[in-house]
């Protein structure tokens, strides 16, 4: 029998060695468009920044050791122009001839993944993509050949814009960095957001959205909200689309998301054609509908499955959660599952749960800030989402709850996980057990909580805002309006509240919680701002940062 991967990086390469450990008698041939098979294209970006030197620790392996490991035919340099599903062949361009032949199958695997979404071609400008190895050793010799004060646009402020970022600035290039949409990181939530963008613009970066490419002009760019720049070089991180050509002059069924459409077992249309990727749909875990999704864990996931699918093992693969992380300088930025703005735009019925807890024991040194949102279902308790911004601890915190959503553990179920504590690594109530605890006071009806973004309308109906925070909290930073009675005096201070409902907050939610508890005792209708004046203060700006980008 004879196998040929189309595609030698995540996807194509974990199905290759897989296909070879579990067959070794079976013909595995290779054929990549590129120089380069099985590279770590994750961490290209920071090869730029200079984090990691060593160019060739990013070449995880080569057709020689291919060769030798897994008695595996790789052929770089090799272009795949031609399927032909009813003969089971493919046509493939020498690159380095010119010459072209055809070559059979039983059965075939499409790992060609996914290219930039829009050209990248600005007279004058170098533009380059950040997704290959040789796109890094372009970016390295611009950023070499650089003027004394060097500047960098780039477009895009995604998972890939923001590592790019980060990076340039890393050695030393002024950057610029616009994005489409209204607010950078689209995958997270507008408040979420907003201490990134501060993180970024702290680091001198000039952040632009709702912002896009009017003209390029003798090695001058003009932007649309009026700026004009003369960047040393371009980089494109505006998105990919499914790189589908293939599938399609073969007669392979396309998804509604334009992707590869295959079934749970990596299969295409074609019975003897599978597909792999970040080109093919995959199954959204809440919604059961196709989506795309661009990791490297689920391409090589995926890779490993097919493998086995083709040795006669019965594989399935998961729905997607489309967990994802990305470090923007000191801070971390985390999400799984649905945004509250996914579950909007779908007409969803969601509850929303803002903290804002520490890394590990605030006694023990070194302890730092997040914010955490969790998503839940107000019918059946399940998480929809969760998104995490912070430093230490994040990466671990964001894993857990993707694991209880895989698992089915509830919103208030968080609360009943045993982890591991040590004050160096978290807390006796770690932040993933508050959450639960939070939505479970939720779910019982203990609290009852109102977000930032619906403030304004509860106060125009007449409710009344008391912060309990202390007096020199509120004097630091208020919500207008506010009236300050501190939570330890609350109790000797009911007759000073009007009659109707009332809107209570803390700094993070907590002593919030409490202030809430004694109102209700006393029969009065009563809202805790979630999240608190630190959630409140970072969606506002984030408001206001919409609306002069608007």
């Amino acid at each position: 029998m004879k196998t040929i991967i189309v595609g030698g990086v995540a996807g194509g390469m974990s199905a290759a060695t897989r296909l070879r450990r579990l067959d070794e008698q079976r013909e595995i041939v290779v054929f990549e468009r590129g120089p380069y098979v099985s590279y770590a294209n994750c961490g290209l970006p920071y090869y730029v920044g200079g984090v990691i030197r060593d160019r060739s620790a990013l070449l995880l392996q080569t057709p020689q050791s291919l060769a030798s490991r897994f008695r595996l035919d790789v052929r770089t340099g090799h272009e795949v122009i031609g399927v032909d599903p009813a003969a089971r062949t493919v046509s493939v361009l020498d690159l380095s001839s010119g010459e072209t032949f055809v070559e059979g199958y039983d059965e075939l695997v499409l790992a060609v993944g996914a290219s930039a979404r829009e050209a990248a071609g600005h007279p004058g400008i170098p533009t380059h993509t950040l997704r290959t190895v040789e796109d890094v050793d372009a970016i390295g010799a611009l950023v070499q050949a650089a003027a004394d004060h060097p500047s960098a646009l780039v477009v895009g402020a995604g998972f890939i814009g923001l590592e790019a970022v980060e990076n340039l600035v890393h050695r030393g290039i002024h950057v610029t960095l616009i994005q489409r949409s209204e607010q950078i990181l689209t995958p997270l939530d507008p408040e979420m957001v907003a201490p990134l963008e501060a993180q970024l613009r702290s680091h001198g970066v000039d952040v632009r959205t709702s912002v896009t490419i009017d003209s390029v002009e003798a090695g001058a760019v003009l932007l649309s909200d009026g700026a004009r720049l003369r960047p040393d070089f371009i980089v494109d991180a505006s998105g990919v689309v499914p790189s589908v050509d293939l599938a399609r002059s073969a007669g392979l069924r396309l998804g509604p998301t334009g992707g590869i459409a295959v079934d749970a077992n990596n299969r295409t249309s074609d019975p003897h054609i599978y597909a792999v990727g970040d080109g093919v749909e995959k199954v959204d875990a809440l919604s059961g509908a196709e989506t795309l999704v661009t990791m490297a864990g689920l391409a090589n996931r995926h890779g490993r499955s097919v493998a086995d699918v083709i040795a006669g093992r019965d594989e399935r693969n998961a729905p997607a959660l489309g967990t994802a992380i990305v470090k923007v300088f000191d801070m971390v930025a985390a999400k799984v599952g649905w945004s509250e703005r996914q579950l909007v735009a779908a007409g969803r019925r969601h509850r929303v749960i803002h903290t804002h807890p520490a890394s590990h024991a605030t006694y023990y040194p070194g302890a730092q800030g997040m914010s955490m949102k969790l998503l839940v279902d107000p019918a059946s308790d399940a998480i929809l989402g969760a998104q995490i911004v912070g430093g230490d601890g994040v990466d671990k915190r964001i894993d857990v709850i993707a694991v209880a959503m895989a698992g089915g553990i509830t919103a208030s179920g968080l609360a009943r996980l045993e982890l591991a504590y040590a004050p160096q690594f978290g807390s006796a109530k770690d932040p993933v057990n508050q959450l639960g605890y939070v939505a479970d006071n939720l779910r019982t009806g203990a609290t009852r909580a109102i977000q930032w973004h619906e403030l304004d309308d509860a106060l125009a109906a007449g409710a009344t805002l008391v912060d309990v925070r202390s007096p020199g909290e509120h004097a630091a930073g208020a919500i207008p309006g506010a009236v300050n009675i501190p939570v330890d005096e609350l109790r000797d201070r009911l007759g000073e509240l009007p009659e109707g409902p009332v809107v209570v907050h803390c700094q993070v939610g907590q002593r919030g919680h409490t202030a809430a508890r004694i109102l209700a005792q006393h029969a009065r209708d009563v809202l805790n701002l979630d999240g608190g004046y630190r959630t409140w203060t970072a969606g506002t700006a984030a408001r206001r940062a919409t609306a002069v980008g608007a």
